[in-house]
């Protein structure tokens, strides 16, 4: 007899003749330490397939509870007195049975299935992603049988909707009867961690408070601060690249951010209660940060010389509103719920990659400038995050949570001491005037270093006002120009293509259950709104789903949306403050590049690993992806070739987005010359597109290229739990209903 959950004295007491005698009783059963049955192993449980059969499940039920009323799925062998002879292994899960019976697996993608071989036999399972039956499996012990004409219907539709399917078992051994003194046997596949008969969401394994849990407000406000606190990097440290790139003054870095402090809160909120309502951070992304570079790099802009921040902030608002009009159509026409069977895997990774790789050029160039801060920045955020990440003080692991603000913090006041200390003092030398004013030649050599070490460099603390309100049209009236609004329409799309990634690996995070299509074009139509209040208040960024959101998710193991929600207030109520702006403007510059480098390289990693839901192996995949990775370096290298003046004009770091008015295309009209050259020499743009051809032109199965498999509205409605982390509040449904606007 085959090994398992079988035993030496079960197999003499099927071989032995004469009366049957009572079977010993078995201990329970150990697991084996070295194997965690939950492990998501398969392609299925990683993009949350959920077939109506699976050979890989986590559960066998031999025998139908007659308390369980949601056990339409199950099967009962033991009903009208005979069945086949099953074991069962507890490791894997796995039904098995002791002659020629195999088992076989169905994955057409139909909801039901039904199989008959000569002399085999199909057993049906209901597998999910992450989801298990209860963990009590009763096991009949019965000798082996053919069942008679009268086959028995057993239940076998995936979402529990009752619909029956015929399984006929056989075996070729004879006829025996059954004996009626038969035991049966328990065995707990979990007996450390046990969950309920009827499963709950709420609170996933692992996680310190669930997706609707309320621990009290004192809990709530300390995870929500903590949330933000781990993507501060994303939130403040945009306006400091991209502010004194259009010549805006220590005062506009400043109000920026506490505009990106107030939109970042407002559209948070916003998506928890009517996006996909996943506990998801929303504020100024990266993907955003390169066009803006590219647009403020035009030859137009740089030979400004009057109002010049003004005149640029006003251009990039109008693009944004028009990028978020197209974002809002493609979510709420469902023309997402479309696009969605075209974006996998293999393409959501690279282009995620490209965002990340985009920056690879001012990195280390600007942290390089001051190498006494950001050599030290970059230690100290890589010995947190990584090499004390398991250190515990007092039951939190401070290190792995707050890496880049308490690295940050130290660096912060290690710059403020050696400039205290005189390190960056230098004869008649003062870091309040302009390097241009400077007469002394010795003094201009020391500008710049004081410029990006000196923590006084900037003079927004004593500029900012204490209490200031962000409005919306603070910078004046938007223009609208053909050729940015194009720009920033398709970047609106790879944007909506990055949320469609965050949205797949946080929900099977959060909720081990992926949101329908037209969840997801509620969200990225809300992310559309949402860039348009970007772009009315002039963050000089769209605002859409930060792509670190997973990474902090896992980290802090908290997916509490109410948590999001008071830490969104928590944001609203400091932007008023305005010296909590010019605080975080005086960060020194080499200190702000050195934090982004390491964000952009998470950015990097973040996209790389949602291949895990593609196979890795396969060289159709790792052709695709490195084929689309290499060109969106290569492209935009190529276009940066035409443009001979920029070099000696701008900075290094700010030379590769200077391409579009001096690129290869040339088709008689500058407005679309200047945007299709500035879509070429963007990285992310020309990843996506190369990806999305080739993934889908290339052929490959399912399983190979990782489809993302999204859930069914029919699946949600089966499920109470689901549907109530997933659908609007009450009474918004009914004007979703009347626009026409997807709901589930």
């Amino acid at each position: 007899m085959e090994g398992g959950s079988s035993s030496e004295p079960l197999e003499k007491n099927e071989t032995q003749k004469g009366p049957p005698k009572p079977s010993p009783k078995i201990g329970p059963f150990v697991p084996r330490t070295d194997h965690n049955p939950r492990e998501l192993k398969t392609w299925a449980k990683k993009t949350g397939f959920n077939p109506n059969f699976s050979g890989e499940t986590a559960s066998v039920r031999s025998e139908r509870d007659p308390d369980d009323k949601n056990d339409s799925e199950g099967f009962d062998l033991e009903r009208g007195g005979s069945s086949p002879k099953i074991e069962i292994d507890p490791i894997l899960g796995r039904t098995r049975e002791n002659q020629r019976i195999e088992i076989e697996q169905i994955l057409s993608g139909t909801r039901n299935w039904s199989k008959k071989t000569e002399a085999d036999g199909v057993l049906g399972f209901r597998d999910g992603p992450g989801r298990f039956e209860p963990h009590k499996k009763r096991i009949g012990v019965e000798p082996a049988v053919e069942l008679k004409d009268d086959h028995k219907k057993i239940g076998l539709d995936g979402i529990g909707k009752g619909k029956e399917d015929s399984a006929v078992f056989q075996t070729a051994d004879e006829k025996k009867e059954i004996s009626k003194d038969e035991e049966e046997v328990e065995i707990d596949l979990f007996p450390e961690d046990k969950e309920p008969e009827h499963r709950e969401l709420k609170k996933p394994l692992g996680m310190k408070c669930g997706l609707s849990e309320n621990p009290g407000f004192a809990p709530l406000m300390y995870y929500g601060l903590q949330h933000y606190l781990s993507l501060a990097g994303s939130l403040i440290f945009i306006p400091l690249i991209i502010v004194p790139a259009m010549g805006g003054t220590d005062k506009d870095i400043a109000t920026v951010i506490s505009t990106m402090l107030l939109v970042s809160g407002m559209t948070t909120i916003l998506h928890s209660y009517f996006g996909t309502r996943l506990p998801l951070v929303q504020g100024s992304s990266f993907v955003y940060l390169a066009p803006a570079l590219v647009i403020l790099n035009s030859r137009e802009s740089r030979n400004l010389t009057e109002n010049k921040f003004e005149h640029i902030m006003k251009e990039m608002q109008g693009a944004i509103i028009l990028g978020s009009v197209f974002q809002s159509i493609l979510g709420y026409s469902g023309i997402m719920s479309l696009l969605l069977r075209f974006i996998n895997p293999v393409v959501v990774g690279p282009t995620v990659a490209a965002v990340g790789l985009a920056f690879f050029s001012y990195g280390f160039s600007q942290a390089g400038n001051c190498v006494e801060i950001g050599i030290p920045q970059i230690f100290l955020v890589l010995l947190f995050s990584l090499y004390l990440r398991g250190v515990s003080i007092f039951g939190h692991r401070i290190f792995r949570v707050y890496a880049v603000p308490l690295s940050v913090t130290i660096v912060w006041m290690y710059a403020f001491f050696l400039t205290a200390g005189g390190a960056y003092n230098y004869k008649d030398c003062t870091s309040n005037i302009p390097s241009s004013n400077i007469l002394s030649d010795e003094c201009r050599k020391h500008a710049f270093t004081m410029k990006h070490c000196r923590t006084d460099a900037s003079s927004a603390w004593s500029t900012a006002d204490w209490v200031r309100v962000p409005y919306p049209f603070q910078w004046g009236i938007p223009t609208f120009r053909l050729r940015t609004s194009i720009i920033m329409i398709i970047v609106s799309l790879v944007a909506a293509v990055d949320s469609v990634g965050t949205y797949h690996s946080a929900s099977l995070l959060i909720n081990s259950k992926p949101p329908t299509p037209g969840i997801v074009s509620r969200g990225i139509g809300l992310e559309g709104f949402c860039s348009l209040l970007a772009g009315l208040w002039g963050t000089g960024t769209g605002a859409t789903t930060l792509t670190e959101n997973v990474h902090t998710i896992r980290i802090t193991k908290v997916a509490s949306r109410r948590a999001m929600v008071l830490g969104a207030l928590f944001l609203i109520i400091v932007s008023f403050v305005g010296k909590v702006g010019a605080l975080l403007a005086s960060i020194p510059q080499a200190l702000a590049a050195a934090v982004l480098c390491f964000m952009w390289a998470l950015v990097v990693a973040q996209g790389l690993s949602i291949l895990q839901y593609s196979q890795t192996s396969s060289f159709r995949n790792i052709t695709i992806v490195g084929f689309s990775l290499f060109f969106s370096l290569s492209i935009p290298a190529y276009v940066q070739q035409y443009q001979p003046d920029s070099s000696f004009i701008l900075p290094s770091y700010l030379v590769p987005y200077a391409a579009a008015s001096d690129g290869p295309v040339h088709t008689g009209s500058k407005e679309f010359d200047f945007a299709i050259n500035g879509l070429l020499s963007l990285n992310m743009v020309v990843a996506f597109f190369v990806a999305l051809i080739l993934d889908n032109s290339v052929p490959g199965s399912r399983e190979e290229r990782g489809v993302y498999i999204w859930s069914r509205a029919d699946d949600l409605a089966n499920d109470p739990s689901l549907l109530a982390d997933y659908s609007l509040p009450r009474k918004v449904p009914r004007c979703f209903h009347c626009a026409k606007i997807p709901n589930t």
